[in-house]
C-alpha cells in the first residue's frame, strides 16, 4: 500500500463535500431567484434583495468547481500535443504541468489569504441581510488548499494519463464492490 494512500482518499472525501457544497450553493441561487419569480407573480412588485444575495453564491460555485474539475482531469490540457509526445517526454511534460498546478495554488493560497484578512467590507443585500466579504473572499485560499491536497493524486489529476480501458475497469470494479456490501 502506498503511502499516499491514506491522503488520496481523505483528497477523494474532500472532493464529495466540494461537490456537496457546489450543489447545496446551485440550490440555494435556484431558491433564491425562484423565490423572487413566485413573489413578483403573486404581487406585481420586485423582491430587491433575492438578486444581490443569490449573487453571493458564484464564487463559491466557480472556485469549488475548478477543484471538483481538477480531480477528475477535466481542466485545460493540450492532450493531442502531449500524447504525440514519447513516454520520458510526456512524464516531464507532465511534471510541469503539475508544477503549474502547485504553484497556481499556492499563489491562491498566498495572496488569497491576504485578500481573505483584507476583506473589510459588509454586503447591504437588504437592511435586514448585511453579509460579511469575508464570506466570499474565504473561498479562494481554501480552493488553493483543495488543489494542493488533490496533488497528491499525482499523474492521474492529468487527462493524457488515463487510461480509458483502465478506468472503466475501476468503475465496474466499483459499482461489483458496492453491490456485493
Amino acid at each position: 500500500m502506498s503511502p499516499l494512500a491514506p491522503l488520496r482518499r481523505f483528497s477523494d472525501g474532500v472532493n464529495q463535500v466540494a461537490i456537496v457544497l457546489c450543489v447545496v450553493c446551485i440550490l440555494a441561487m435556484l431558491g433564491i431567484s425562484f423565490t423572487a419569480f413566485v413573489y413578483k407573480l403573486a404581487t406585481g412588485s420586485t423582491l430587491t434583495w433575492t438578486y444581490s444575495l443569490a449573487r453571493l453564491f458564484l464564487p463559491w460555485i466557480g472556485f469549488l468547481s475548478m477543484t471538483i474539475s481538477l480531480r477528475y482531469g477535466e481542466h485545460v490540457a493540450m492532450t493531442l500535443l502531449v500524447r504525440s509526445l514519447p513516454r520520458v517526454l510526456l512524464q516531464v511534460a507532465a511534471g510541469l504541468c503539475l508544477a503549474v498546478i502547485a504553484l497556481f495554488a499556492a499563489l491562491l493560497v498566498w495572496y488569497g489569504w491576504g485578500y481573505f484578512l483584507n476583506a473589510t467590507q459588509v454586503y447591504m443585500v437588504s437592511d435586514q441581510i448585511q453579509i460579511h466579504s469575508k464570506f466570499t473572499a474565504i473561498v479562494v485560499p481554501l480552493s488553493g488548499v483543495i488543489i494542493l491536497l488533490h496533488l497528491v493524486q499525482g499523474f492521474a489529476l492529468l487527462e493524457h494519463f488515463i487510461d480509458d480501458e483502465t478506468m472503466i475497469d475501476e468503475l465496474i470494479e466499483t459499482t461489483d464492490l458496492e453491490e456485493r456490501s
